[in-house]
């Protein structure tokens, strides 16, 4: 059976996920989803971020191995999730089989107002500056979905991000952490050794969805695009991205791009 590591992104925990995990079982049936949550984040909210990309990966190496889940390990990734997704491979390629990574960017495949889209720092600062669980939560919805009216009115999605933040508070330290982290990133030189799959947004408003496909290109790896879907893809259409993932793996020629 394989065991499907999936990471998250800035400020985010395992609930984030909602029915995804659910959905990628579906698509894998011979898979085991794990959901470990980064340091600082969800049941780990009360630890410190690391900030470097290389000590999450460590943390969460740790973590795994803590609770008898030792590898090899399939990695799909969200965000600064995929960044963590990268490094690992980069690091300890016997200890990871694939990796899908989700509107991830680093550097040097893309400038900095690319991988945080320029239009949208005066609302990061000022969030940063006077935060608010409320306004932080519905910024964070309408930045990383085209569906955030449906999601927060007809789901009640907007509650439920409100309760995990409550529940399992996110410390702005650890918020700024984790950004310096994101920040300070930069890929290796060489792509890892792992059959890889990239998938993206054409409509992220958060990043650009060039970052994601200058690293395809760069990186000579599959890369499919839905054609609407905001950064959070697996929240905006679960299926389609499980679906993707089922049909790279059944791809020998893509898996082991």
């Amino acid at each position: 059976m394989a065991s499907w590591i999936l990471l998250r992104g800035l400020m985010r925990e395992q609930r984030h996920w909602g029915d995804f995990p659910a959905q990628l079982a579906q698509a894998l049936p011979d898979a085991a989803i794990i959901t470990p949550d980064l340091p600082g984040n969800g049941q780990r909210h009360a630890d410190p971020s690391p900030t470097s990309v290389a000590a999450m990966v460590d943390a969460c190496r740790a973590r795994l191995r803590a609770d008898g889940l030792p590898p090899p390990y399939r990695l799909l990734a969200l965000s600064l999730g995929g960044m963590a997704a990268v490094e690992w491979a980069s690091r300890y390629p016997d200890e990871v089989q694939a990796c899908v990574l989700i509107n991830t960017s680093m550097r040097p495949y893309s400038r900095f107002y690319q991988r945080l889209r320029w239009r949208n720092y005066p609302a990061i600062a000022g969030l940063l500056l006077r935060g608010g669980m409320a306004r932080q939560e519905s910024l964070i919805l309408r930045l990383t979905s085209r569906n955030a009216h449906a999601h927060a009115n007809d789901n009640g999605l907007l509650a439920r991000w409100l309760a995990f933040q409550h529940d399992r508070p996110v410390s702005r330290a650890n918020a700024l952490r984790q950004l310096w982290a994101a920040a300070r990133y930069r890929a290796p030189v060489r792509r890892p050794s792992v059959p890889m799959l990239i998938l993206s947004s054409a409509g992220d408003r958060l990043v650009s969805p060039s970052c994601s496909q200058r690293l395809a290109h760069a990186w000579s790896v599959p890369h499919r695009i839905h054609p609407d879907a905001g950064h959070d893809l697996p929240l905006d259409d679960g299926p389609w991205v499980a679906q993707a993932v089922a049909r790279w793996l059944a791809a020998p020629s893509d898996a082991t791009a």
